[in-house]
């Protein structure tokens, strides 16, 4: 979409095997704990050990900026920024995200780990989100984001 800024998250986890390099800013610990101590992000958090944020966003001007982050990351937004529109993006079903989690390489305590909090991950996400989106067809979870981002625009233009 034109002016649509994808904002790029911290993380110190290690690549995972295949996963583009660009998938994430990759930081030492310590460079991300400095960060922090910085001010310098929208909202962080711990999973599994390691460190997950989205540096304030710094987007060409005109710009929308999208953030892939997760419930706890979309409640911090909300509370700087209440305007924030908040889409979650939910898998068909549990078999589905796990064969997902599975696919990309995660560690089977990991899976195990987060399948055991996605119900509650679902539930928070529901009551803070704005808009709901399956993902059981690329092209169509694609269409419906563009949608939704092409909606608010309208709204917002008024």
């Amino acid at each position: 979409m034109d002016n649509l800024w994808l904002s790029r998250s911290w993380t110190t986890r290690p690549p995972r095997g295949g996963e583009p390099a660009d998938a994430y800013t990759f930081v030492d610990r310590a460079a991300f704990e400095e960060h922090v101590a910085a001010g310098g992000f929208l909202e962080w958090s711990a999973h599994f050990d390691n460190l997950y944020g989205t540096p304030i966003p710094l987007p060409p001007a005109g710009s929308d900026v999208l953030l892939e982050i997760d419930v706890n990351g979309a409640r911090q937004v909300k509370a700087k920024r209440p305007d924030a529109v908040v889409l979650l993006i939910l898998p068909p079903s549990r078999e589905a995200q796990e064969d997902r989690l599975r696919n990309r390489g995660d560690a089977e305590p990991t899976i195990a780990s987060r399948l055991a909090r996605a119900d509650e991950e679902e539930r928070v996400g529901r009551a803070l989100a704005d808009h709901l989106v399956v993902n059981d067809d690329l092209g169509r979870a694609i269409d419906d984001v563009v949608g939704i981002v092409e909606a608010v625009r309208r709204t917002q233009e008024r």
